[in-house]
């Protein structure tokens, strides 16, 4: 697919290399808060960081439509930028929040003696309490099976040792490690760890947690104004009319990965027992699950002509185009179950939504002029197997009305 009558970016063009790097990169995702929860589709920090860093200033406004796990707002944050991100899935915004929560050194210090307590309090010997009205409503399934039931019980029991803690932020790190370690110990595993492990992982994963909560306050608190943050729990679709962000100013810089069209990731269950689906995430992270698959990815991809999924997409992208200005860069990774027809649609949208593509002025030799790159591994639910088209990924960049 050939760009026909397209812009070029403005950009420093040491800042151009360094941006199309980490845009390829593919290490692992580490540093600060990234690793306290494994959100699917995640995108790298490296990236998100390049992106800040390439595209806004200190004390500028960086939003993400899409948060999911959060990784835009940490890297936001801890370059000084204030944050703003919107999410349908409540449980991405328990774990954004928690990600970007700075806790004080005394709050540190309760955790680091709630961890101590852990392996003394994790004994499937004794008593549990059993969420019944969780239970009732479906967030225990297929954890009642005989190879299951104890490590629900162990998270029983560290659930009810978070609530302990009696103080809500608290308990939501709390909680977040014990999501971070279920989630390791039951999210497509073949071979189920034992209670003794699992105990060993959940104290390993919380003091690890401590110290990167620690590293990141100490990154974020060395700017004398500190950076804001704002979490939210809606659709971006409409947002500008949200009395929350009347005090915001316009981003500086839109980083976001939305859902990928006619790609199905799995955002809001794990599988267990050869991938049997259970909303456990949801009940771990005392949040309530909005709706089946195609809520999250913006519609089924079955429907004919994704029509759903680029009506949503309109929808949410106008909105964002309503709180941008002329400055605003906006920064896209997608990728496509059919590229061929549904690249050039996705282009469309976002035209519609009054947004213009503009390319990075090296790439404009290289293929379509677009910066793509290979995801190794990339673990997502999807009905074709081998090197899928959605193992390839687009960085598609924005401007409002140009």
């Amino acid at each position: 697919m050939k760009v026909q009558k397209c812009n070029f970016l403005n950009i420093a063009p040491d800042d151009e290399i360094l941006f199309i790097d980490a845009a390829r990169d593919t290490g692992h995702v580490r540093g600060f808060t990234h690793n306290f929860y494994r959100y699917p589709a995640r995108f790298s920090p490296i990236f998100a960081r390049m992106a800040i860093e390439a595209f806004s200033e200190l004390g500028d406004m960086v939003m993400d439509p899409f948060m999911g796990g959060g990784t835009s707002l940490v890297e936001a944050l801890a370059l000084g930028r204030h944050a703003v991100g919107t999410d349908i899935s409540a449980l991405a915004e328990f774990v954004t929040a928690v990600k970007t929560t700075i806790y004080g050194e005394l709050e540190l210090g309760q955790l680091a003696a709630w961890a101590d307590k852990l392996p003394n309090i994790l004994n499937v010997r004794q008593p549990s309490i059993y969420f019944e009205s969780y239970a009732e409503s479906g967030y225990y399934k297929h954890l009642d099976n005989p190879s299951r039931w104890r490590l629900r019980k162990v998270i029983e029991q560290a659930i009810a040792s978070a609530i302990d803690l009696h103080d809500e932020r608290l308990e939501a790190f709390g909680r977040c490690v014990i999501l971070r370690t279920a989630q390791w110990a039951l999210d497509g595993r073949k071979k189920l760890p034992s209670v003794a492990e699992f105990r060993t992982m959940v104290t390993e994963n919380a003091f690890e947690m401590i110290a990167h909560a620690h590293e990141f306050r100490t990154v974020v608190e060395q700017y004398a104004k500190l950076p804001t943050k704002c979490v939210l729990h809606r659709s971006a679709a409409g947002i500008e009319d949200d009395q929350r962000m009347m005090q915001c100013s316009a981003p500086k810089l839109v980083v976001t990965s939305p859902p990928y069209p006619g790609i199905h990731v799995l955002y809001h269950r794990w599988q267990v027992d050869g991938r049997k689906e259970t909303p456990a995430p949801f009940w771990i992270a005392n949040k309530l699950d909005g709706a089946g698959s195609s809520y999250y990815t913006m519609g089924d991809r079955k429907y004919p002509e994704l029509k759903t999924y680029f009506d949503n997409a309109r929808a949410t992208m106008t909105s964002v185009a309503a709180l941008c200005n002329e400055d605003t860069v906006i920064v896209q990774m997608v990728a496509f179950a059919d590229a061929s027809w549904q690249l050039p649609r996705y282009l469309e949208t976002m035209e519609e939504a009054g947004l213009s593509e503009v390319l990075l002025p090296s790439l404009r030799d290289e293929h379509d002029g677009r910066l793509w790159r290979s995801v190794p591994n990339r673990r997502w639910y999807s009905d074709q197997k081998g090197d899928t088209p959605g193992s390839q990924e687009v960085v598609l960049i924005h401007r409002k009305g140009t």
